[in-house]
């Protein structure tokens, strides 16, 4: 029998949050070891539960959720939606205007697969969420990755972005607060970001899900307040802010100039019918959500859990010897640097997946996330402060082994040396 081959459209289809290591760590925990999973943004595992009152709506409703929605959702959840772009200052945003789906990942390929054609390219962070990066690969495009600057806070390189445009490219990919690696972004790059799409006549898309998860009384813009004269696609889901991953309730916002995009809204509409619609109970929590308590409020204030596990995470892991990371501002992530001089490390995959076997604590390497070197990785913040101590603890003890083997612990005392003297 001839083998039967996956589609060549998955060739550059990438998703490491859930991937070979994943996969590594489920056999160790089916031979009963346990692993700290520092992997992946998904709440309800660590205790975060959703608010109440979103359960008990969708319980409420459980009756009139057995029958498809409309395509584009539930009338009083895209009402809620709209009241909420309204808040944010985004004008001219209609009921016609949004789109329910099974979470922003499902909107986002939808949106990409409307869009590009065989060639075309869209411009995405590096560090990118990879949905990103697979969406446009498995609509025939090409994604091109814009580079974000780690010396300057991981702030998109504006210069870098206007170097990547070329005839083929149809919108830029703004995704903020960013996943993986915390930032926010000022209006002036944002403004900065709009007068680019608006000089090359690009879409823009704004992936906002982490827009209420914002520490030490940081302020998020949303781009569509921004861009009323480009056309812009924004996404949002209940996932994280209202810890309400498995509910799969997400949105998009069409907003800007609408008049010249008649052809590509009509190909959403049309994407939209071919599904039928998203998941109906998950569409009633949407309402109750964004008009109830933001009780993510008391989760990232001073004090609250996740604030003291995101200052925990990062006081732990920037006292590693030749270990640097900017602190985060927003979501549920860092990105840390090994400093190569330290870490000489060819296969950062490869890497992780040592530090899995070794520690059975699960994180995902930096060119997961499309990022063009070796030295970063990701880290969640949503386990106990107990278990980030833990997990934290047995990477450093990896590392240090790590150090020892390699023979670079001149280059860790002068390390230790600088950043001694920068504390004091």
């Amino acid at each position: 029998m001839n083998p039967i081959s996956k589609s060549n459209k998955l060739a550059n289809v990438l998703y490491d949050v859930r991937g070979p290591i994943v996969d590594a760590a489920k056999q160790m925990e089916d031979e009963g070891q346990k692993i700290i999973k520092l992997n992946i943004g998904n709440l309800a595992p660590f205790g975060f539960e959703p608010p109440e009152e979103i359960v008990q709506d969708m319980a409420r409703n459980l009756h009139d959720s057995a029958g498809y929605s409309d395509s584009k959702g539930i009338f009083a959840a895209r009402k809620a939606v709209m009241h909420y772009t309204q808040q944010q200052g985004v004008q001219g945003v209609t009921l016609d205007d949004i789109y329910l789906g099974n979470g922003a990942s499902d909107l986002i390929v939808m949106a990409t697969t409307a869009l590009l054609n065989d060639g075309d390219e869209l411009l995405v962070p590096a560090p990118d969420y990879p949905l990103w990066t697979a969406s446009a690969s498995l609509a025939g495009g090409r994604p091109v990755h814009y580079l974000c600057d780690e010396a300057n806070g991981w702030m998109p390189n504006l210069a870098d972005i206007r170097a990547k445009i070329t005839p083929r490219t149809k919108a830029i990919v703004v995704i903020n607060p960013n996943n993986p690696t915390g930032a926010l972004y000022s209006d002036e790059l944002l403004q900065g970001i709009v007068q680019i799409a608006r000089e090359h006549q690009l879409v823009l898309m704004a992936d906002e899900v982490y827009d209420k998860v914002l520490y030490e009384g940081a302020r998020h813009r949303a781009l569509a307040s921004l861009s009323t004269d480009v056309l812009t696609l924004t996404f949002n889901s209940l996932s994280k802010a209202y810890r309400s991953c498995g509910f799969r309730a997400g949105w998009m916002v069409v907003s800007g100039d609408k008049r010249a995009a008649r052809d590509y809204i009509e190909g959403l509409n049309m994407l939209a019918n071919i599904k039928l619609g998203s998941n109906v109970p998950g569409q009633y929590a949407i309402q109750t959500a964004l008009g109830g308590y933001q009780s993510i409020q008391d989760l990232v204030k001073e004090g609250g859990r996740l604030r003291r596990q995101r200052d925990l995470a990062y006081e732990l892991i920037t006292a590693i010897p030749g270990v640097t990371c900017v602190k985060p501002r927003a979501a549920l992530y860092m990105f840390p640097r090994l400093d190569p001089k330290v870490y000489p490390i060819a296969d950062d995959r490869q890497f992780f997946m040592e530090v899995l076997r070794a520690t059975r604590v699960m994180l995902v390497q930096g060119s997961g996330f499309n990022y063009p070197d070796h030295q970063h990785f990701r880290i969640v913040f949503l386990p106990h402060e107990d278990d980030l101590r833990e997990a934290i603890g047995r990477l450093a003890d990896f590392l240090a082994g790590y150090r020892q083997q390699h023979g670079r612990s001149g280059q860790v005392v002068e390390i230790a040396a600088k950043k001694e003297a920068a504390r004091a």
